[in-house]
């Protein structure tokens, strides 16, 4: 990859195995992931100065450290931070996030390969799946869906605000891809770059500027490429949105072109093998969310969503798969009552018939989960 600088955009050139820079700015590359965050000028100085002393492990510890700009849990300690980076060979997906200190975003991570939004996500991409070369996907977290997509041959790119969360998407979950840290509110350091599949799953709705980041998102795409955009909330829903919401008529300006999916019924499709059924944006109280897709692609069906009978919706051919570890001799054991609130009604793995693979009873766990 070929990156630009997020403050003035010109091409950054590698000036040492650790670094890139442009006139005027220098930026450090620590375990092979540039750190682009524009608010974090002192991170930025200090990761350098351990770099260019010889001490790549003190850079990542700094970097470690990063947050999220909402993050109200605890701060990270040192001590296990240094822990984690000398045992980072050995330890658990788990393990690294308790001592990142990640709280109950440790269970979504954790947990997200069965939960009832990702699934979604899934069936959305399978749905109008475009055989890409390249991907790209901003707010990657921890590389759940790049893992996905790089073991069916897409060369991708994720990116996150958050230089952990990368850190351990190529560590413990999807190494095979290429990870960048930037903020989505400055300028992308892969502006000029073209990806056959663009996708923003399950993060949309907390970024800063969605009408720029939308249009940021479409320029990625190459000629025939796919955008993805999963779980947009629905301000209009019983009981509250589970987060920052839109109404149907304020998504539909951002997203004016987009085949529109209920998330309900990409669940639906994904158990039956069907093709999900497309929707159109209006304010229904029983959606929670839906998902869109854009392309200009001219298909064989009309650009009608595929039926969901395997490919990227279903566990790899290869994939060694166990028992899901939210079933306890078949009674669920939730990680939070946060997590049951939010995700228990439609877990698909609550029930015992059908595919156990299909209805995620059974999973494909990265080797070191």
């Amino acid at each position: 990859m070929n990156y630009r600088s997020p403050v003035t955009g010109r091409p950054l050139v590698a000036d040492t195995s650790h670094s890139l820079a442009a006139p005027g700015e220098r930026w450090p590359v620590v375990d092979g992931i540039p750190y682009l965050r524009t608010d974090s000028e002192g991170l930025v100085a200090v990761a350098l100065d351990h770099l260019d002393a010889g001490c790549p492990d003190d850079a990542l510890v700094a970097l470690l450290t990063d947050q999220d700009a909402w993050w109200t849990g605890p701060a990270t300690d040192l001590g296990e931070l240094k822990q984690l980076v000398c045992e980072r060979d050995t330890l658990t997906l788990r393990a690294a996030m308790g001592l990142l200190r990640m709280g109950p975003v440790a269970d979504y991570f954790a947990h997200r390969w069965s939960d009832p939004t990702y699934l979604a996500g899934l069936a959305l991409v399978e749905a109008h799946w475009c055989k890409p070369g390249t991907g790209f996907e901003l707010a990657c977290g921890i590389g759940h869906y790049l893992r996905e997509l790089t073991a069916r041959g897409v060369a991708c790119v994720g990116a996150d605000v958050v230089f952990s969360k990368c850190w351990l998407a190529k560590y413990w979950v999807a190494p095979a891809a290429e990870y960048v840290v930037f903020d989505a509110a400055a300028l992308w350091p892969v502006e000029t770059q073209k990806f056959d599949f663009v996708a923003c799953h399950d993060a949309f709705y907390f970024l800063p500027d969605q009408p720029r980041i939308a249009g940021l998102l479409r320029e990625a795409i190459a000629p025939g490429g796919v955008l993805a955009v999963s779980h947009l909330h629905n301000a209009a829903v019983s009981g509250g949105a589970m987060g920052p919401a839109r109404s149907s008529s304020e998504w539909a300006a951002l997203f004016p072109d987009a085949v529109v999916y209920d998330e309900r019924e990409l669940r639906r499709a994904l158990l039956t093998t069907d093709a999900p059924a497309a929707t159109a944006w209006f304010d229904d109280p029983e959606i929670e969310a839906w998902s869109i897709v854009e392309t200009d692609r001219v298909e064989a069906n009309g650009g009608a969503a595929r039926a969901l009978t395997g490919g990227l919706a279903m566990p790899a051919a290869d994939a060694v798969l166990q028992p899901n570890p939210l079933l306890d001799c078949g009674t669920p054991r939730w990680p939070s009552d946060r997590y049951r609130s939010e995700y228990g009604a439609a877990a698909t793995w609550m029930s015992d018939t059908g595919d156990a693979a299909r209805n995620r009873r059974i999973l494909d766990l990265p080797a070191r989960w």
